[in-house]
């Protein structure tokens, strides 16, 4: 066996050493790549062969610098499966399939073409990139497969980093774990598309720096970067693509940016020839400021002042005590309270990165009058902008709710368009006569000291006015609250409590506010939600949406007791769930043991029954648009109550379906009709409610599903099960083991049909809960939404050695909104 084996080594030994002169570029159908053999691209710049990182045994497959003394690695293969000997192998199959092979056995990384090939090449490029084309090809840029499309840690120069919208495929960087472990990391940096696109470094789910918004000439967090002399850059968005790009200025110069996961960066690097050493050339995060979120919502993070973080004009700080302390995580509220109805203002910051841009909105042609307006009339919108610097300040981007991770510069950045009251407006503008007024004294002591005078008896008449009018509105709210059709309690008693809102009464954080626990003085528990003072709501909104939740009576809804309103503060109060949310059981690898089989059916028919009551059976039909695990809340005895209705949309009786240009929820539960087009209705929700049906049972998240052998998310998994005849192996063991299998079984098969890609072939929600209770015979599923996600450092060895392709679909979930 060993002397068949190093006879084959020695064989492709030949072979390559034969093409040396002519090919050392190329590996064709005939050829094998062994450990000790390596491609070197044409101009000699980059090498591909085995090496082992660091102090690491391990054997990978990877691309370096070909001409520099240290060995700087910029692309792994097999990062995930390391080889632990010197046997590993590459070859390209006639198909176009490449095979990085173990003993010449076992596959432990491929990748496959695109299209068919008639004569497949595997060559290194002087760019640094690994491709596959068709030898016969009259051009050669008609690449089947490419390196460049499935980065590791280093970006290069010509490589993409973003989306092709038309395949979904999305190229960005993963940090290596460690130097002596290339696989991937927490620390990734991509292209994200909530609101306008950006690029963003993660560490894990955390936002850790992002770069503002492209304004045509460069992004408003890195003003100062595009005058370098190293290298250009660019960034493509349009209706087929969206990618960041640079290129060399000069094309001697070698230069990289990578992610350095020990220190959470990233770093650019350029090569000095004379110190044969990589010199640092700019690194992300590079100050305090380029933190994400540092400054808490409506801070301005300004390097020049101590503190850093100061409030936005307009603004004070939400907890002053908190604030001094140098606590900003809860950032900034409106000194004054806005007035939609009555008008609003704005005021100019300049010079800053623009805020984060997951609630935003964007239009390319718009100009920043039109833009001002549409953001006046919508009372959501707390910010806007031009879209574009380089087109005589075309295009609109407006912002929604808080303002997060503005930072201010000293010299260039953006202009910002903050709403601010009415009253806050015209003080800014008084200021700036203020100031003129008192130039103006130097040169006319006397008429400034008038001007002087009257603006004070002017500001204390005004200041008269505002107390005047502060106490008129109390009384105002206080006779609206006797009008309400549902208990009002007093600030007071809410603040008692809670403990004055104790961090330690902290339930956790919704989408519009944080949630505490409570206890009123007879003893009730209850559940407080805090609304955000920003959230956009009015006073007549948020009471016609207490007095409409108010009414929702059923088992299964959590039930809401009543409301606060004081001064700017609006909170709900709802019934006390002293078991949470069902995801801190499913998903947790202890408590997950509680709910067994037959109380997660219980839950499962419960959700159904409260989803059907808000569809079809409530006096208006009520679309819930945010169902997922963490919004289904258990009382005491398990059952479970369907929450957090800050989302829900209202219908007339013959309504079914409604439009909307912000599309808002959870990525992961939203249905493709509704996270690419806006459309939602109750198809919608039976899609979230199919999701959620296949995480109780499989106590998988769908967002973030990892199988050690396959790859996509848990939809994909649950259907190839359902195809391979293994619909059971999706069930958690213990559940598979214990439970009904025929109720398993069916219940995964009605999950199946709710996910299916078209609304109209998924089940309304009463022939739902109609499955739930018999035993039917039920339809065969169809394909369903969002399928086949490739993460771009993974690849599908599954087929083995046989040359037949893999799926080449890919998830279209590229909005996650909040």
């Amino acid at each position: 066996m060993e002397m068949g084996f190093y006879f084959y080594t020695a064989c492709c030994f030949l072979v390559i050493f034969s093409k040396a002169s002519t090919a050392i570029d190329t590996l064709f159908q005939s050829d094998s790549l062994i450990d000790g053999m390596t491609l070197v691209s044409g101009d000699g710049s980059f090498q591909l062969g085995f090496f082992s990182p660091g102090s690491s045994k391990n054997r990978y497959l990877g691309i370096w610098y070909n001409n520099i003394p240290m060995q700087t690695v910029v692309w792994v293969a097999n990062r995930v499966n390391p080889i632990n000997d010197s046997t590993g192998l590459l070859k390209i199959q006639s198909n176009g399939k490449i095979l990085l092979l173990v003993q010449n056995t076992t596959a432990v990384w491929c990748a496959n073409s695109t299209a068919r090939v008639e004569n497949p090449v595997l060559q290194l490029l002087d760019s640094g990139n690994l491709v596959v084309r068709d030898g016969k090809d009259s051009e050669p840029e008609n690449y089947l497969w490419q390196s460049f499309d499935y980065p590791s840690d280093t970006m290069l120069p010509g490589m993409k980093i973003g989306i092709d919208l038309r395949t979904a495929l999305h190229r960005r960087l993963a940090a290596w774990k460690n130097w002596d472990d290339p696989s991937p990391g927490d620390l990734t940096y991509g292209v994200e598309l909530e609101g306008t696109p950006e690029m963003v470094l993660r560490k894990g789910s955390e936002k850790y720096y992002r770069s503002g918004l492209w304004n045509g000439d460069g992004f408003s967090g890195t003003p100062n970067l595009r005058s370098n002399p190293i290298f250009d850059y660019d960034f493509v968005w349009n209706e087929n693509e969206v990618y960041y790009i640079y290129s060399l200025k000069n094309k001697s110069v070698m230069s990289r940016f990578v992610l350095n996961q020990t220190q959470s960066v990233r770093q650019r690097y350029t090569w000095n020839p004379e110190t044969q050493t990589w010199k640092l050339f700019s690194i992300m995060p590079s100050d305090l400021c380029d933190r994400s979120g540092l400054c808490g919502p409506n801070g301005d993070c300004d390097n020049s002042k101590l503190p850093a973080c100061q409030c936005l004009t307009g603004f004070r700080p939400k907890w002053l005590e908190r604030w001094n302390s140098s606590d900003w995580s809860d950032g900034c509220i409106q000194s004054k309270p806005l007035n939609c109805k009555s008008g609003d203002g704005f005021i100019r910051i300049g010079k800053v990165k623009t805020p984060d841009t997951t609630n935003s909105w964007v239009n390319k042609t718009m100009n920043l009058k039109e833009c001002r307006a549409k953001c006046l009339r919508n009372c959501s919108c707390m910010a806007y902008t031009n879209l574009y610097v380089t087109r005589g300040g075309s295009g609109c981007a407006m912002w929604y709710g808080d303002l997060l991770d503005i930072k201010q510069f000293q010299s260039d950045g953006q202009d910002l368009y903050i709403r601010v009251s009415a009253s806050e407006a015209e003080r800014q503008k008084k200021a700036k006569v203020k100031l003129a007024i008192i130039l103006g004294t130097v040169i006319a002591a006397l008429l400034g000291f008038l001007l002087i005078v009257c603006y004070i008896l002017r500001s204390r008449r005004k200041l008269k006015d505002e107390v005047k009018d502060k106490n008129l509105n109390d009384r105002e709210d206080k006779d609206e609250n006797e009008d309400m059709e549902l208990a009002v309690f007093e600030f007071g008693t809410i603040a008692q409590a809670t403990d004055s809102f104790s961090f330690n009464k902290k339930l956790g954080q919704g989408g519009f506010g944080p949630v505490y626990k409570g206890t009123l003085g007879n003893g009730q528990e209850i559940a407080v939600k805090r609304l955000s003072k920003s959230s956009g709501q009015g006073l007549h909104e948020f009471k016609n949406e207490v007095k409409l939740i108010a009414k929702l009576q059923h088992r299964n809804l959590v039930r809401l007791l009543g409301c606060c309103i004081h001064g700017d503060e609006r909170m709900l109060v709802y019934e006390y769930m002293p078991n949470r949310s069902l995801d801190s059981f499913i998903f947790d690898q202890t408590r997950r043991r509680v709910l067994t089989w037959s109380k997660r059916f219980r839950i499962i028919c419960g959700i159904a029954r409260g989803l059907l009551y808000l569809h079809q059976d409530s006096r208006l039909r009520i679309i819930h648009r945010d169902l997922k695990t963490s919004n289904v809340l258990l009382d005491s005895e398990m059952n479970p109550k369907i929450s957090d209705f800050g989302l829900a949309r209202t219908f007339g009786g013959d309504q079914t379906e409604a439009n909307t240009n912000r599309v808002v929820g959870t990525y992961g539960y939203m249905a493709p009709e509704y996270a690419i087009d806006g459309l939602f209705s109750v198809k919608s929700d039976v899609f979230s409610f199919g999701i959620l049906l296949l995480e109780i049972i499989s106590g998988r998240k769908n967002r973030g599903f990892y199988h050690v052998n396959q790859s996509g998310n848990l939809i994909e998994h649950a259907w190839r099960l359902w195809e391979e005849g293994k619909p059971l192996d999706l069930a958690d063991e213990f559940l598979a083991e214990t439970g009904d299998l025929s109720e398993l079984l069916r219940c995964i098969h009605i999950s199946l049909l709710c996910i299916q890609q078209h609304p109209e072939e998924r089940p309304n929600m009463s022939s739902v809960v109609l499955m739930l209770g018999s035993h039917n015979e039920l339809p065969l599923p169809k394909q369903p939404g969002f399928l086949f996600y490739k993460k771009p450092f993974e690849a599908d060895c599954s087929s083995g050695n046989d040359g037949s392709s893999s799926r080449n679909e890919i998830s279209l979930s590229l909005l996650e909104a909040r």
